[in-house]
């Protein structure tokens, strides 16, 4: 049914959680695993100029970490594995990429904010996807 699984990750610690639920469906379905961490320019374009090239390192620094990550988990359970940083606004980018690299289902943790959390967050890139892919999206409740 699947052939090719994307887990997108912003780098919190409920990827673990996420690429469990991942690397089973595609382990279920001889799927790819795909990681995708965006680097969110919105971050490091909103910081002081002499700051923005240290945000986008640490921002870039934490994708290589989750992506790291996701191959490990990904290879551990025998899966081919494909992983990349891609820079934009987020819940774009995650369609885009499922787009172009023929995604039949996304992987996505979520904290369950609401009220004055969602909106200090600028609303949930996960909801977004969710509204907005055209595959399904599985949503992985993160503690």
């Amino acid at each position: 049914m699947y052939d090719s699984v994307l887990v997108a990750t912003d780098g919190s610690s409920g990827t673990k959680e996420t690429l469990a639920h991942a690397t089973a469906i595609a382990r279920d379905n001889d799927a790819t695993l795909h990681g995708l961490y965006v680097v969110d320019k919105r971050l490091y374009l909103a910081a002081d100029k002499d700051d923005q090239d240290d945000v986008r390192q640490s921002l870039e620094e934490e994708g290589d970490i989750a992506l790291d990550d996701i191959a490990v988990g990904g290879e551990e359970s025998g899966l081919d594995v494909v992983t990349r940083m891609e820079e934009g606004i987020p819940h774009k980018t995650i369609i885009d990429y499922v787009e172009e690299a023929g995604v039949d289902l996304v992987v996505m943790g979520t904290h369950g904010r609401t009220g004055r959390d969602r909106v200090a967050n600028l609303g949930s890139v996960t909801e977004r996807v969710v509204q907005n892919a055209p595959v399904p999206v599985l949503v992985v409740h993160i503690e």
